[in-house]
């Protein structure tokens, strides 16, 4: 039985065969509507999600499948002591899959290490986010043709951002990547990512506080909000949380062919104006985010749909 912990369970080759599966699932949804039948999703989120949570079960909904769960700690026998541990254990008896969220970062592991379903992990702490990864990998393949021989700039949070720690982890897999890691110092990539990752890869990288001395050289721009949850200093909230927003003026320094992406939800990082910009691809990566999961559930589930024989449309 596999699980979904990390970007880094999947190697190259198997994201790429995840990436085109989504593909095939958007372009033709019909062939895939049944895949699931009789088949049960978990969402147990202990943390507060909109698109992470109802992505997954729209997933699993479109694949013909249902759906149960809980949408936070408070509302789970979490809230009377319960541990991970067993919450595992039971929901292994009433679903096929599970997609959990937790503050606790590597909590998905140890329920992973108790349950008799495939895990997935729907975002730990500031540790890992590796479905929000896929979604962002399969946006990024899908708008520029490529993984590789692209140079991405990460805007805002990047200390406590899993979603950022998940994507250069993945990406630095992929040849001719360039990083330009765009925060103030105190927001910085934690050591363990500059050092484990991005040096011991060999990965071109460099740290800035300027966005817009960054913006001309950059293929992909990656904003991220300032996370208040997990501050423990409201001042220091308070004045980093407006460090960078994204107008339509700075747009102007930025190529024509650049897309902006952002793991949402957007708080006032990027102005709304922005949105009317073509280059403007968050809501787009939203929207791929369903597909992604869709293609993993069925990859965890070990359900193949032979994307050769179209199906009919019953629609």
């Amino acid at each position: 039985m596999r699980h979904c912990m990390s970007p880094l369970d999947f190697s190259v080759e198997e994201i790429d065969e995840l990436i085109g599966l989504a593909a095939d699932i958007e372009a033709d949804p019909a062939k895939y509507e049944k895949a699931c039948a009789g088949k049960r999703l978990a969402t147990c989120f202990y943390e507060p999600s909109t698109r992470t949570r109802l992505s997954f079960e729209s997933a699993m909904l479109r694949l013909g499948g249902a759906t149960l769960g809980f949408a936070s700690a408070d509302s789970s026998s979490a809230a009377k002591g319960e541990s991970v541990s067993d919450t595992i254990r039971v929901i292994s008896a009433y679903a096929d899959i599970c997609a959990m969220r937790h503050p606790k970062e590597g909590a998905p592991f140890v329920a992973a290490q108790k349950s008799e379903i495939p895990v997935i992990n729907a975002g730990d702490g500031g540790h890992n986010h590796p479905t929000q990864t896929l979604a962002d990998l399969s946006t990024i393949h899908s708008l520029i043709g490529r993984l590789d021989h692209f140079t991405i700039g990460l805007c805002g949070d990047l200390k406590f951002g899993r979603t950022v720690h998940s994507l250069i982890s993945a990406l630095v897999r992929y040849s001719g990547v360039r990083f330009v890691l765009i925060s103030p110092e105190e927001l910085r990539i934690p050591s363990y990512i500059r050092e484990d990752v991005l040096v011991r890869s060999g990965a071109a990288f460099e740290e800035v506080e300027s966005l817009d001395d960054a913006m001309p050289s950059l293929d992909v721009l990656y904003m991220t909000r300032v996370q208040k949850e997990r501050f423990f200093n409201e001042e220091d909230y308070v004045r980093l949380k407006d460090r960078y927003i994204l107008t339509r003026e700075k747009m102007k320094l930025a190529k024509d062919s650049m897309i902006v992406l952002h793991p949402l939800p957007r708080v006032n990082e990027i102005a709304v104006d922005v949105d009317d910009d073509p280059r403007a691809m968050y809501f787009t990566q939203a929207k791929k985010a369903v597909f992604i999961r869709m293609a993993l559930i069925l990859t965890l589930l070990g359900i193949h749909v032979d994307p050769s024989i179209p199906q009919p449309d019953n629609r």
